[in-house]
């Protein structure tokens, strides 16, 4: 049986180990200070496309005949079929397991994962309001009962994501526990003034949080070994997840990445909070030396779910560093974008 492990900033993950051109892409894109080498811009280049979805361009999303669907697992046929890539938010989707006792209970559009133990239950995001009670309905499909969801955890503090916890804190009376960051404006509704896109989204509905998680460790929920990884950038309280999960003696590790995708306010200029750009950069770079077995993230499409369910290939043991290496990617871009200088500290 294979067994969990807490993330350590000092080991290098195996599988990265293995792909020497894509520690190279991400290593020399996020300090800016060596010269491009053909193998690991050529990964770069691989992973640009998992980002920031291109690479379902001109995938045939919308094709559900029997031979485009051939190699999907029966398990994973209802939602390839109900749901297309980029969907809507709070269009209803079908709950699936993921592995052992992890499960996709979110919509087509926006990811909500039901991890399950004997002590109760965590539910790592609601979607919108009115996602939510998409979310709760899939707990109920499943055969789950909503008062045994013990903890209610957060990727990034968006209201596409976290719109519906209060409703959700109400129907199941779980206790919420958030970063910092998050918690500030899960407590008041407000997207935080330091976002990137503050001022953009409406108001939510706010909620108590019961406890504040700080630094990068395993912390205390109904689930065992659940690791958070603080990966601020596309908000500054965002968290990636990461916990084990079994089939009889086959367990993988699973990671519930955040988004990190460099998107912002039209005034809003990453090249001038160099402090958020570094602590950008160390959340992404402490991503992609996670294990990582499967990868999911808060908008499936950013790493592919449907393409992956389709193929049957839910497992991909590089996933993360991929994931990881096309965010460098898209914040180079951003860069570029704004002016700033490839080479500049």
């Amino acid at each position: 049986m294979t067994t969990s492990s807490t993330f350590s900033f000092k080991k290098l993950d195996s599988r990265l180990r293995g792909n020497d051109g894509l520690l190279i892409a991400l290593v020399c894109i996020s300090l800016a200070s060596c010269t491009t080498q053909p193998q690991a811009q050529a990964a770069s280049n691989a992973a640009e496309s998992i980002s920031d979805g291109s690479s379902w361009l001109p995938y045939p999303g919308a094709s559900k005949d029997a031979e485009f669907l051939k190699a999907t697992p029966a398990e994973f046929l209802p939602f390839v079929e109900a749901c297309k890539p980029w969907d809507d938010w709070d269009k209803p989707a079908p709950p699936f397991k993921i592995n052992g006792n992890t499960y996709y209970v979110g919509t087509c559009g926006i990811g909500a994962i039901l991890i399950t133990g004997g002590e109760g239950h965590v539910l790592i995001d609601t979607g919108t309001r009115k996602g939510a009670e998409v979310v709760a309905a899939n707990i109920q499909t499943l055969g789950f009962k909503l008062e045994d969801v013990a903890v209610i955890l957060h990727s990034h503090e968006h209201f596409d994501h976290v719109g519906g916890f209060a409703w959700m804190r109400e129907q199941t009376g779980a206790q919420i526990f958030a970063s910092p960051e998050a918690a500030k404006v899960l407590e008041s509704g407000v997207t935080a003034e330091a976002d990137p896109q503050a001022g953009m989204h409406d108001p939510m509905e706010p909620v108590i949080v019961s406890k504040i998680l700080t630094g990068d460790f395993t912390t205390d929920t109904p689930v065992e070994d659940m690791t958070f990884i603080s990966t601020p950038g596309h908000s500054p309280g965002a968290l990636s997840w990461q916990w084990n999960s079994c089939e009889g003696d086959v367990c993988l590790n699973i990671v519930y990445a955040d988004s990190l995708s460099p998107v912002s306010k039209d005034d809003y200029r990453f090249g001038e909070n160099p402090d958020y750009l570094a602590a950008y950069y160390a959340g992404i770079e402490k991503l992609a030396r996670v294990d990582c077995d499967i990868l999911i993230t808060p908008h499936p499409s950013h790493s592919r779910m449907l393409k992956r369910m389709r193929n049957n290939n839910m497992i991909e043991p590089t996933a993360c560093a991929d994931y990881a290496t096309g965010k460098i990617q898209d914040i180079k871009k951003r860069l570029a974008k704004e002016g700033v200088q490839p080479n500049a500290k």
